[in-house]
């Protein structure tokens, strides 16, 4: 337990930062599983979207979002998914 003031400070926006990771996280896994359950343009389009979101935030590194939007444009493209 901290007992200095800037250390419980620190570790109240630890436990908040982590909380928002793991919302964001839980997103894109949503998106990405609703994807795969009923591929769309649309829901590629979400599924990406949370990843450059992600990016964004500094949740993931750009080239992990752009090799796993590839996946999924590769997955879209066997299911025959018209893009727009």
């Amino acid at each position: 337990m901290p007992i200095i003031k800037s250390a419980k400070k620190a570790a109240r926006q630890a436990t908040k930062r982590t909380e928002h990771n793991v919302e964001i996280k839980k997103n894109i896994k949503a998106a990405v599983k609703a994807f795969k359950a009923k591929p769309s343009a649309k829901s590629l389009a979400k599924a990406q979207s949370e990843y450059d979101k992600a990016v964004k935030k500094d949740l993931i590194k750009k080239n992990t979002a752009a090799r796993r939007k590839s996946k999924l444009a590769a997955y879209a493209k066997t299911k025959k998914v018209k893009l727009a």
